[in-house]
């Protein structure tokens, strides 16, 4: 079973788990590796063309700046969210979290192209090693209930947060310092969070250790690098390419495998009976929308006051930063929304929110005032969002044992780093090849908000009434 040392958390008479100093310290250090992981999605973007000027990349070459990071860091997460489990989660952690500052630190002293996209990758291995390692030994720790919810609402309010925060730092750090500062910025992080983390963290594994699933690993590995990889260079170039596709057809043909594998091996790296509880299929469905919409959101409304407003990249992260305050007040209460509500009925009204939000940005045009729109809607929309990430997450790994909490929480992460690499390509892409810029951004607007609005429904059925974050037998 789990080992934990942590300090049981107590209640005060209204029910609210208070938590115990050093119950704060481990959250604390999870809280900000995931932080720092958020931050490395979004950090680099507005200083890419300062970048390949520095280090003579071309402007093609810049996508794998973004690419060699979403490659390992999507596709290794089921992978090290099963070894956690078998071997050890806080070993791995603090194996990730090293792996994670020695990659930024390369990054930020990089010579040339290879330096830096080696760098790019192996941050990208540490973040896929961090992230569901980190994510478990939250759920192990914080035992199921209100502790547990207060937790995963301050995690994912970070998460959102990070993603929004290193959007506006990259900018301003850049203009500053330059781009070297972005990587630099993550090395800190990583040193800061590194020397505490052996000291608070307690290991967790299964109580035995069945052999590790090594068809199972290499065919769903494989599928979602090669899944990746089509998706994040179809966002650049289309799905025209020949490797596009090549790559997408080997991707559905690995996790096809996948799934046969996993049907007939003693020891599967990933449960199917898992994935046909209620709470993981539909909870997991949720949190793949509620993530590539809201990306898509942003990148096109980054298009939008850029291109179309003509605001300046500090403007336009001055937007940004207030959808990030807000983010940052409903991840406060989203855990007390649950407690009143539940995880399932939040789940989908966030998303029911974040659908009309979104279909507010019908109204933009092309006069200044949109300006106030565009922030309000983006704002209110972005607090739904993270009311889902919170929720989607509780359900998905509700009644979960803890032997097994690595595998949900790696089918959590992998559905986060999913949803954020699939939105911008499927329908962020509508809005660059518009001939009308301003018709193309009402377009993949107007498609958001229906699949958004279409996933509330289908999850509301799915999960049924009163199954709040039980497991279905199977």
């Amino acid at each position: 079973m789990a080992t934990d040392t942590t300090t049981p958390t107590v209640h005060d008479p209204l029910g609210t788990p208070k938590l115990s100093t050093r119950d704060k310290l481990v959250l604390f250090v999870l809280c900000a590796a995931q932080f720092m992981v958020a931050l490395d999605f979004s950090v680099l973007n507005v200083a890419l063309p300062t970048l390949g000027d520095d280090l003579g990349m071309s402007r093609s070459a810049l996508q794998w700046a973004v690419t060699a990071f979403a490659l390992p860091s999507g596709g290794f997460l089921l992978l090290f969210g099963r070894i956690g489990d078998l071997y050890g989660r806080r070993r791995l952690f603090l194996t990730g979290l090293a792996l994670f500052g020695a990659a930024s630190l390369l990054a930020t002293f990089a010579w040339d192209p290879a330096s830096f996209l080696t760098g790019r990758a192996l941050q990208g291995l540490g973040a896929a090693t961090i992230v569901p390692t980190g994510m478990s030994l939250l759920t192990t720790t914080f035992p199921e209930g209100p502790a547990r919810d207060r937790a995963l609402g301050i995690s994912g309010t970070l998460l959102s947060l990070g993603y929004t925060t290193g959007m506006v730092a990259g900018g301003v750090l850049t203009d500053a310092f330059g781009w070297r500062s972005t990587m630099a910025l993550l090395t800190l992080f990583a040193v800061l969070v590194l020397p505490l983390a052996p000291t608070l963290l307690p290991e967790s594994r299964t109580p035995d250790r069945p052999r590790l699933d090594v068809p199972g690993a290499i065919t769903v590995t494989g599928g979602l690098l090669a899944l990746i990889y089509a998706l994040s260079t179809a966002a650049d170039h289309g799905f025209a390419r020949t490797d596009v596709i090549t790559t997408l057809i080997a991707g559905v043909l690995l996790l096809t495998t996948f799934a046969y594998v996993e049907s007939r091996t003693a020891h599967p790296l990933i449960s199917l009976p898992m994935l046909r509880r209620r709470t993981v299929a539909w909870g997991n469905l949720g949190g793949l929308v509620t993530f590539s919409m809201m990306s898509t959101v942003v990148f096109v409304l980054t298009l939008y006051l850029q291109e179309i407003l003509h605001l300046s990249s500090f403007e336009t992260g001055l937007v940004f930063g207030v959808q990030g305050v807000l983010s940052a007040v409903a991840g406060i209460y989203a855990p007390k929304v649950i407690g009143r509500i539940g995880a399932r009925r939040t789940l989908i009204a966030s998303l029911t929110g974040q659908a009309v939000f979104v279909a507010a940005l019908l109204g933009l045009d092309t006069h200044t005032w949109s300006v106030w729109l565009a922030t309000a809607a983006v704002s209110l929309a972005s607090m739904c969002h993270l009311g889902a990430i919170i929720s989607y997450g509780l359900t998905v790994t509700s009644g979960v044992p803890d032997e097994e909490q690595g595998l949900a929480t790696g089918l959590v992460t992998s559905t986060q780093q999913i949803g954020i690499t699939v939105g911008i390509p499927l329908l962020g892409v509508l809005a660059t090849t518009s001939g009308d810029l301003m018709s193309g951004v009402h377009t993949v607007v107007g498609i958001d908000a229906a699949i958004v609005a279409g996933a509330a429904v289908l999850v509301a059925v799915g999960l049924g009434r009163n199954r709040e974050a039980a497991p279905v037998s199977v």
